[in-house]
């Protein structure tokens, strides 16, 4: 029994859920009593929402809406960056919202820490955007995924080749 088994930490946005999420968002919006006469709308280009709204109140409520149908498709809402707020044409009000694709070094550094730091005959490489952790105890890995889930991390991650 010296096979290895391993897995990888990715984290990824499944598009086709925030363009349903978006969808729902905006039929709730055309119902909505306080935002009757409203220029509100919300469009994905690429990996990235944008938010139009009247003014900034609103622009809230706006992203309120979107992030409840966010959690109930499964949308991880960690990984969206809010830009700021800029003025629109016609009197509106604008925010870009990049959707976080892949681990960046900062975090894959902070994700190799923890690993070495729960003390488990494991390894791990970061590979471009995600991370490759092997063991020769699927114990040890089931370990680490507890020890990565419990650490406040700036964005969210999944566990997925599991072998």
């Amino acid at each position: 029994m010296s096979k290895e088994s391993s897995f990888d930490i990715v984290s990824k946005v499944d598009l086709s859920e925030v363009t349903n999420a978006i969808n729902i968002a905006l039929k709730e919006i055309q119902n909505r009593y306080d935002f009757k006469g409203s220029k509100s709308d919300i469009s994905l280009e690429k990996d990235e929402l944008i938010l139009i709204s009247d003014d900034e109140f609103k622009l809230e409520q706006l992203k309120d809406v979107l992030i409840g149908k966010l959690i109930k498709r499964g949308v991880p809402t960690k990984n969206i960056q809010y830009g700021k707020v800029e003025a629109a044409s016609g009197g509106t009000v604008r925010q870009r919202a990049k959707l976080v694709q892949g681990i960046d070094k900062d975090n894959a550094k902070k994700i190799n820490t923890i690993i070495k730091n729960t003390g488990l005959k494991v390894k791990s490489q970061i590979q471009e955007d995600q991370i490759r952790v092997s063991g020769k105890s699927k114990d040890d890995l089931q370990k680490v995924i507890a020890a990565i889930r419990e650490a406040d991390l700036l964005i969210d991650v999944q566990f997925v080749n599991y072998r």
